[in-house]
């Protein structure tokens, strides 16, 4: 049985946010082995509801439409200085008590914490919007550099990218990283970014062909994991200093060196407990960790779980076995 998503809308709502989590859940992509989520979406009553667009759009779930959800997202969310309606604040409260996972998308985020699901927590939101959030909701603490963050029953990002990123980082856990990087390719984005990522990176201030000369070195990096990289090696091969190479590397990732080498690492390792029967010690080798005991620390800390039971939960299962 597919998954059930439910999206809430409101009036007034940006159909691009309500189309995120659709373009990552609500496709058919069953011809490349991904199975199909069932996605609907649900507001406060059930009838037309007005985009920012201006054009209508008909929503046949009122507030009982939660009530079946297994993953209720709040993609976005209008007026953030006052606090949602009391009907969306219990209906949120009640599900989360149901075991449904609640995910707050861009400003989304100000909803789950009207809500209280996520006092005493960390919680991110759009930049922009950092400062009123962190002034209405003293008990959550608030990290506006990252783009999601997950705590497993409820769940924040930033601003759109940053809400595709989530989705798939939702739909990655769910199906696996070979899924997830046909989704994205489908979608013509970046199959894995971090949670950690920064979430405003600064545009490379030189011109294009050094914008060109980092992307060709990080994709000549990403076909080379198994190999011994450092950040010298790459930046010889894009023909720059240590330190200019490293700042433009940061400007263009988010991140430094390390943390972004130990997280393409782990993806190729993912794809290749998912896709093959290789054991351990040739995924590490393949992945770059050289040691199954690099690659088990690794996965702990980025996955919070172990490479042997990851192949369990993901390893060559068909698309009707999940």
């Amino acid at each position: 049985m597919s998954r059930r998503v439910v999206v809430l809308a409101f009036d007034g709502i940006s159909a691009f946010h309500l189309s995120v989590p659709y373009a990552v859940f609500g496709e058919d992509r069953t011809e490349i082995g991904i199975p199909r989520y069932e996605v609907s979406v649900c507001a406060v009553e059930a009838g037309p509801i007005r985009t920012s667009m201006g054009f209508q759009m008909d929503v046949r779930d009122g507030m009982d439409g939660l009530a079946r959800a297994e993953w209720l997202i709040v993609p976005s969310w209008g007026n953030v200085l006052q606090p949602a309606p009391p009907r969306i604040l219990e209906a949120l409260r009640a599900a989360h008590q149901r075991g449904t996972k609640v995910v707050g998308l861009c400003l989304g985020a100000f909803v789950l914490a009207d809500a209280g699901l996520l006092d005493g927590r960390t919680a991110t939101t759009h930049w922009a919007w950092a400062d009123t959030f962190a002034k209405r909701f003293p008990a959550v603490t608030l990290d506006a550099q990252v783009l999601y963050i997950d705590h497993g029953d409820v769940v924040t990002s930033a601003g759109t990218a940053a809400a595709m990123d989530c989705c798939l980082h939702l739909l990655r856990q769910d199906l696996g990283a070979d899924s997830a990087g046909k989704v994205a390719r489908r979608l013509v984005i970046p199959p894995y970014r971090q949670g950690n990522q920064a979430q405003y990176v600064e545009q490379l201030s030189a011109a294009g062909t050094t914008v060109n000369r980092i992307a060709k070195t990080l994709e000549w990096a990403q076909r080379r994991l198994d190999s011994d990289l450092d950040i010298d090696t790459l930046a010889r091969q894009a023909i720059m200093s240590r330190r200019t190479f490293t700042r433009h590397f940061q400007k263009a990732t988010g991140m430094s060196f390390v943390p972004w080498l130990t997280a393409q690492r782990v993806f190729q390792a993912q794809k290749l407990l998912e896709t093959t029967d290789f054991p351990i010690e040739e995924v590490a080798s393949k992945a770059g960790f050289g040691n199954p005991l690099s690659l088990r620390l690794a996965f702990s800390k980025c996955l919070n779980t172990t490479p042997s039971h990851y192949r369990r939960e993901f390893g060559n299962r068909t698309a009707s076995e999940r």
